[in-house]
């Protein structure tokens, strides 16, 4: 894409996710994820009703009455988006390819984190970590992190998701919200999933297209594996072969599931055509 390809399609996604992310994400996101922890504010003189347990014995000794220690909560957080731009991401068969549509999500989802003054990072990664984007605040930060998800140069490579998470491990000492975005195509280690699952608060979002599950009929045809370049012809008008290819791709999808899940992370399985935000909505109400 050009750069005034890029300033178009950045500009028509803020506007697109603005109002989906103020009506109903916003909210949802500031009550799902809470802070670190509680950290000091001041000192006042004790009320009806307050935690004795907040009292300040040096303040209350010198003046001869309570004082209690209010605190509030930490509420800044770091999120980070993880992307895949492997091939396979550079692809789609209706209105949007997935990468577009992982961009608007990343929108939808940074817009959340600024309006609730969190950081938001990007790391992008297909065979090895491609690059970063450090966590920073603000609404233009996002728009910058959604042009690099547009203009990144999507590697003809199979995805190594275990290179983005020791990265993750090894930068980022406080946990952080892991946004994961990949069509999951390749395999990866369940052990590093487990460690970074403890660590951070991590949701692998499956972005599919239709295609991606089912093949339609169009006879013989030529198939080229877009991340490894492996060719390989195939009869589509057999039913049996269409059902195989289906039913592999359904058992795949339910084992990245279980393997996310058993790690005690998140996952949701979401195709380009579906309306991501009601999938973003109940997944922060639970």
């Amino acid at each position: 894409m050009e750069i005034k390809d890029i300033v178009k399609k950045v500009k028509q996604i803020e506007i697109r996710t603005r109002k989906k992310t103020e009506a109903s994400l916003m909210g949802q996101y500031h009550s799902a994820f809470k802070g670190q922890g509680m950290t000091f504010s001041e000192v006042r003189q004790y009320q009806f009703g307050d935690d004795t347990r907040r009292i300040d014995w040096n303040k209350t000794a010198r003046f001869r009455e309570p004082f209690v220690k209010v605190m509030e909560e930490e509420r800044e957080l770091t999120m980070m988006l993880v992307v895949d731009v492997s091939a396979s991401m550079d692809y789609g068969t209706k209105t949007q390819l997935k990468r577009e549509y992982v961009a608007e999500i990343c929108a939808s989802l940074g817009f959340s984190a600024a309006g609730n003054n969190d950081k938001v990072g990007l790391i992008l990664y297909a065979d090895k970590v491609l690059k970063v984007v450090p966590p920073q605040k603000g609404r233009k930060h996002v728009l910058s992190i959604i042009s690099n998800i547009l203009s990144a140069d999507y590697v003809p490579a199979k995805s190594n998701l275990d290179t983005a998470f020791n990265y993750m491990m090894s930068v980022f000492k406080r946990k952080s919200l892991v946004f994961l975005f990949s069509d999951f195509e390749d395999e990866f280690d369940q052990k590093i999933l487990n460690v970074t699952a403890r660590k951070h608060q991590v949701l692998g979002l499956r972005i599919y297209d239709e295609k991606d599950m089912e093949i339609p009929d169009i006879g013989y045809a030529l198939f080229r594996d877009a991340e490894t370049g492996k060719q390989v012809w195939a009869n589509t008008s057999s039913a049996r072969w269409r059902y195989d290819f289906a039913e592999q791709q359904k058992q795949k999808m339910r084992q990245t599931k279980d393997e996310f899940e058993n790690s005690s992370a998140h996952f949701l399985d979401i195709n380009t055509s579906d309306d991501y935000s009601k999938s973003l909505y109940q997944y922060f109400r639970k």
